[in-house]
């Protein structure tokens, strides 16, 4: 153990002493753990981050006086491409597939309590008939991609599926994918690391203890990716395997095209480094952040930060001049991620929240404020949108590719039953563009990712056919 009179100096040196402020009335084990939390921050760097951030809130305005949308020439859309174009794009990313070089990275940091559930939200039962969570659907996208690659190019390659993990969602992810053997894929593609954390601040900047043994900490945010692509030794392994492509995505859309070969294709075509799927902003109001250009920088403002008459704007066509709706989907070269990594990753910008959040007073009694009493730092991944030396951006159809599940149903929003219409409604749609049809209005329909990846090869088995509710389409490894 560290020797306890020259950690109190430093502490003080920073103004951080009061963590020790009950350390002689704790036994071996809590002052274990409180040094374990002590060492793992770096003090110098996150009390300039906290000044850093904490003035920028008190002198910055509104950020879009300088506001331009994301250019034509790096704008591509999944409905204006010609079909010979679309299958180029899809047989340039499916040969990456077959060539091992291209991976998937799932942002698997988030539990589930807005959905009322206490495990990792990968972990969720939306309640399809099949009753897959969000892991398997992804683990069983993967095996169908890999196998859609090696029929069209006649070779087998592998996709490496990697997941980021918050300290909350680490162990129970690790245990769930064990018990169900990684839901058919081979356990050594499947690749487990943590993000890191952050501890939280009083507003006065003073680190919060959560208990008299534990400082309250908090995960770094997605774009927390990046050092741990590098510390956690991640992007070594990328390297050694030869992935040339990472796609990553959050673990939160059910209807995620993983590894989506259309979307990498672009990417390649366009020879770009970093690359984002949108959406499009239908009404100003939608409480979604846009990708643009601020001050000639790439970001993603939120919607809170685009004054009401820049997201009113409309472009010719009559749509939203500022219509690139961010749903953190992202196609980054491994190149780039080494150059971020090591070259960017302390430059991210900060952003805070304020919380309420659990703490001891100096009396040790353990307080559950009712208004916000202090202040969260994250990054998150779209931070590395300057860094880019040609980012593009590649539109798709909501209806297809987008459904978040974010909260419990009586929200009646971004919950788990818009998440189940979400993908009732689509696989309707692909049966009956496939030569199928329903014999009444309201369906329930699912088909299984091992049957058609994207829609793919389901005319043999609904062409001419007519389906009652409930239907799904299962594959005999079902």
């Amino acid at each position: 153990m560290s020797d306890i009179s020259a950690l109190k100096s430093t502490l003080t040196s920073y103004g951080q002493e009061h963590l020790l402020q009950f350390w002689d009335s704790l036994t071996d084990v809590e002052k274990g753990q409180l040094m374990d939390d002590i060492d793992s921050i770096n003090f110098e760097s996150v009390i300039v981050d906290f000044k850093k951030v904490t003035s920028e809130l008190k002198t910055n305005g509104r950020t879009d006086d300088h506001i331009k949308p994301v250019p034509k020439s790096l704008f591509g859309d999944i409905n204006e491409t010609p079909q010979d174009t679309l299958k180029k794009y899809e047989d340039d990313g499916l040969r990456l597939i077959a060539d091992s070089k291209l991976a998937v990275l799932v942002l698997a940091g988030g539990q589930g309590t807005r959905l009322g559930v206490s495990y990792p939200k990968g972990m969720y039962d939306v309640g399809l008939p099949s009753r897959k969570t969000l892991f398997q659907l992804q683990a069983e996208r993967i095996q169908k991609l890999q196998n859609l690659a090696c029929e069209r190019h006649n070779k087998q390659g592998e996709i490496t599926w990697f997941i980021m993990t918050s300290g909350a969602t680490a162990q129970p992810t690790k245990e769930f994918l064990e018990e169900h053997e990684y839901f058919g894929l081979d356990k050594n593609n499947v690749i487990m690391f943590q993000q890191f954390q952050l501890p939280a601040f009083t507003f006065e900047g003073r680190i919060i203890l959560q208990d008299k043994h534990r400082v309250s900490m908090s995960p770094d945010g997605n774009g927390g990716l990046y050092r741990a692509l590098r510390d956690r030794k991640i992007l070594d392994e990328m390297e050694i395997r030869g992935i040339e492509f990472v796609h990553a995505f959050s673990i939160d859309n059910i209807l995620t095209k993983v590894g989506d070969p259309l979307f990498v294709g672009f990417c390649i075509a366009q020879r770009s480094d970093c690359g984002v799927k949108v959406i499009e902003k239908i009404v100003p109001e939608e409480s979604i952040g846009v990708v643009c250009m601020v001050n000639e920088k790439w970001q993603v403002l939120e919607y809170s930060e685009i004054s009401e008459q820049n997201a009113a704007k409309r472009d010719e066509d009559g749509s939203l001049l500022f219509k690139a709706g961010n749903i953190c989907n992202h196609v980054f070269s491994t190149k780039f991620l080494r150059r971020i990594a090591e070259n960017f990753a302390h430059q991210l910008q900060l952003h805070i929240a304020k919380k309420k959040i659990q703490y001891v007073d100096s009396n040790g009694t353990q307080i559950k404020p009712k208004q916000p009493n202090g202040i969260k730092m994250e990054k998150f991944i779209f931070d590395v949108f300057p860094f880019s030396e040609k980012l593009v951006v590649w539109e798709v159809n909501r209806d297809e590719e987008f459904s978040a599940l974010k909260n419990a149903d009586d929200v009646g929003k971004d919950c788990p039953s818009t998440a189940r219409q979400s993908v009732f409604r689509l696989h309707r749609k692909w049966i009956e563009q496939a030569g199928g049809k329903f014999d009444s209005e309201d369906v329930i329909c699912e088909i299984s990712p091992l049957v058609s990846y994207a829609g793919e090869n389901l005319e043999s088995l609904v062409k001419g056919k007519t389906f009652s509710s409930p239907t799904e389409l299962k594959s005999h490894c079902d």
